[in-house]
């Protein structure tokens, strides 16, 4: 097996402290969001994460006729404390009945 990169593989860390828990790196963190209402719900998080402003690098709705539940994944570059926040951002929506960090 190998491994191949073809983009520099140096970076380096926000200023702080230095201590470790002050540096936050920002990274692409994957959520699942579990909603209910149908497009309906799935459509409240789309808006909720199109105002959020940042970018998303992954977006994807699955919403089923018949199933109770829908699912909206999406992946944004967070730090640790933004993913906290963003799971608590919408666990307070009414349509969102989980979420679900990869």
């Amino acid at each position: 097996m190998s491994i191949t990169a073809d983009r520099p593989t140096t970076f380096s860390f926000p200023a702080g402290s230095g201590r470790p828990e002050d540096i936050a790196a920002r990274m692409p963190r994957r959520h699942t969001v579990v909603t209910s209402d149908g497009l309906h719900g799935a459509m409240q998080v789309a808006t909720a994460l199109q105002t959020c402003g940042r970018t998303l690098r992954e977006f994807c709705v699955d919403v089923r006729e018949g199933v109770a539940y829908g699912s909206v994944i999406c992946t944004m570059s967070m730090t640790p404390a933004e993913a906290a926040d963003f799971e608590s951002r919408m666990l307070a929506m009414p349509c969102v009945l989980a979420v679900d960090p990869y």
